[in-house]
């Protein structure tokens, strides 16, 4: 068997694109991805896939930590970020040929299922109310009797968690988000008495309509300094968080923050490989750590994984794109022993189901382990071309 065509595409999923890579082979075969970058980089990694073309075709796609060691040490002077998610994302359309090969699920290239139930939480609850309602077609959260109302819906659809972000209910409602972007006077990471008043205000609405039994997580992403998301913490203590995430580069300034926090901390998500978490790990930075698949990709992330077992601390896999990803992220869930919660989000364009040959199967809350070969789904490429990406 050998590799014939590697193709990076891109569709339009309402307020960001969804990316994925193709690798085609002389027998038939094809091996998917998904590398969602929703944060303006897609191109880029669009041309890091194209650059390392040369090293894969006319390759047998089977070995395939041999290939990827051999795209590390090509690209190794410049690690992370970019150049790990399209590493990731190869790996991960190659696992797929793999199993596809031999006729069975990815999971069991790694020694079979641990569970075949994975507990999801409801993510960007709110948030994409807020954010992208026209998109999705929901009920906007113009007050926080929307957002008590929008935790009573959780309940109702069997899910046992969820996880928001600073979701301002108005008549426009928006999401406090200055990590990723603003104007003149936003790039201070401090948490102000309004805003404070505001996480308070959200997370008890999310505790009178989901009730005392749903656990609730709260995302600040990059939105504050180590000071700010401890007053946030001690702002919100009383409502019993599943966790509060956060996203902080040093690893001692989270662990300051873990130790002054009363709630579990999660952190992670833009970590790469067992090199950049091992610091975490070693001071005992987070309570759990969130484990991007798709960017680091399943062999590396299960190491990872593994690394995290070693320093007892439990994985969640970041999950925040289409369904093909959340294919993956399962395949993950099924192979490591030290698994908390699988996210999954739930608003999304109408036509999410449309663009995978399967979807994830979920009931009251929990997703079915996929049992096809492969991932268990394809990408309809008549959906993804009928969604077309911007160029630039």
């Amino acid at each position: 068997m050998k590799i014939t065509k590697i193709e990076t595409l891109h569709c339009d999923a309402g307020w960001r694109p969804w990316s994925f890579i193709k690798i085609e082979t002389d027998e038939d075969i094809t091996g998917w991805s998904e590398t969602t970058d929703s944060h303006g980089s897609q191109r880029g990694m669009e041309g890091i896939v194209r650059d390392l073309e040369p090293l894969l075709l006319g390759r047998d796609p089977r070995p395939v930590e041999r290939i990827y060691q051999d795209l590390y040490r090509q690209t190794r002077q410049t690690p992370y970020g970019l150049i790990q998610k399209a590493l990731g994302g190869i790996e991960n359309a190659l696992l797929d040929i793999k199993a596809k090969a031999l006729g069975v699920p990815v999971y069991e290239l790694f020694g079979g299922p641990l569970r075949d139930s994975l507990r999801l939480y409801w993510s960007h609850c709110g948030t994409t109310r807020a954010r992208a309602w026209k998109v999705t077609g929901n009920k906007p959260l113009r007050s926080y009797e929307d957002v008590a109302e929008l935790g009573s819906e959780v309940a109702e659809r069997g899910f046992t968690a969820l996880k928001t972000n600073i979701v301002v209910p108005s008549e426009n409602p928006s999401v406090y988000m200055p990590g990723f972007g603003g104007g003149l006077g936003t790039t201070d990471q401090t948490a102000s008495r309004e805003i404070l008043t505001a996480i308070e205000k959200l997370i008890s609405a999310f505790r009178k309509g989901a009730g005392p039994d749903i656990d609730i997580c709260l995302d600040l992403n990059f939105n504050f300094k180590p000071e700010g998301c401890v007053r946030v913490a001690k702002a919100i203590e009383q409502h019993d968080l599943f966790w509060l995430e956060t996203d902080i580069f040093d690893p001692l300034a989270l662990r300051m923050v873990k130790d002054k926090c009363s709630m579990p901390i999660c952190s992670g998500e833009n970590l790469y490989t067992t090199r950049q978490f091992l610091p975490f790990f070693t001071c005992h930075a987070m309570d759990t750590a969130s484990v991007d698949v798709i960017w680091n990709g399943l062999s590396q992330s299960k190491k990872i994984s593994d690394l995290a077992e070693i320093h007892e601390i439990n994985v969640a896999p970041h999950n925040y794109y289409g369904h093909l990803a959340t294919m993956i992220g399962a395949h993950f869930c099924a192979i490591v022993p030290n698994l908390r919660i699988f996210e999954t989000d739930v608003d999304d364009v109408p036509w999410k189901d449309e663009l995978v040959t399967a979807v994830p199967e979920i009931e009251n809350g929990h997703m079915k382990l996929p049992t096809a070969p492969g991932w268990g789904a394809d990408i309809n490429e008549d959906v993804l071309r009928a969604h077309p990406w911007p160029k630039g």
